[in-house]
């Protein structure tokens, strides 16, 4: 089963020949080159979401529950149809009061959010969780109390979980901690592959296709999973980036 999460970017004017509606059709050709079978992405607003399920005719935007508001960047699963089976799920806000749409806390610089799916693979009967979120890229306070949040989600699961996304922080910070073990939940699928951590593991580059700073972008196991293979994708696709991120991609198999 692959898995891939893949910061969007939002459509920013000043982005000039990067800006969303010049490179959408690059990130639909890397969507449809490395064919994930569950695809997390951030910073999608509702126009790009339409966008990418409109483009992407074998795959489904998961998005029970959603209040939808152009305002919004939206953390988002999509699924191929032909190989997993959506049951269940929904979203909250990462905030005091999760119920409350567009809340934030901490000095957050934005409104944060975790959207999670239960689903099923093609062949097997074994439920798990797939989630996505996108922390907070200003105030470190709020990164841990929204990975503490998550982590409580996690904790009250029963079936395994698949956590991806752009957590806007690297291996060994306070929030990685509370997410990963030995003292969180979860395990690196980077590290289960004995990935390096250097400047070839740097996922963010601005759009110029050099590492600039951080491995922001996970993949996080549940122990029932095994990590197979996996990398960032750092080529260009018509001769521009698809995003400002590298986006990351795992195959896993269930235990």
């Amino acid at each position: 089963m692959r898995i891939m999460t893949l910061n969007l970017r939002f459509p920013n004017p000043k982005d000039g020949n990067n800006f969303w509606y010049v490179r959408k059709k690059s990130v639909v050709k890397l969507i449809l080159s490395y064919s994930p079978d569950l695809l997390a992405t951030q910073e999608g607003t509702l126009a790009q979401l339409n966008y990418l399920a409109r483009e992407l005719p074998d795959y489904s935007l998961f998005s029970e529950g959603r209040v939808w508001d152009e305002r919004c960047q939206y953390p988002s699963i999509f699924y191929r149809r032909s190989q997993i089976t959506a049951c269940d799920g929904g979203e909250f806000w990462l905030s005091k009061t999760p119920g409350v749409h567009l809340s934030k806390d901490w000095d957050s610089a934005f409104p944060r959010m975790l959207s999670f799916m239960r689903a099923k693979k093609s062949g097997s009967g074994k439920l798990f969780w797939f989630a996505t979120t996108h922390l907070d890229n200003i105030s470190s306070e709020a990164r841990i109390k929204q990975a503490e949040i998550i982590r409580e989600w996690i904790e009250k699961r029963q079936d395994p979980v698949i956590l991806a996304g752009d957590f806007n922080d690297v291996p060994g910070s306070e929030a990685y901690k509370i997410l990963v073990k030995p003292t969180g939940p979860l395990l690196d699928s980077w590290k289960l592959l004995d990935k390096p951590e250097n400047g070839t593991s740097l996922t963010h580059h601005g759009f110029t296709g050099v590492p600039q700073w951080g491995r922001l972008d996970w993949i996080l196991l549940d122990e029932n999973f095994n990590a197979v293979d996996g990398d960032l994708v750092r080529e260009e696709i018509d001769g521009r980036y698809p995003s400002d991120h590298f986006p990351y991609w795992v195959d896993i198999d269930i235990v």
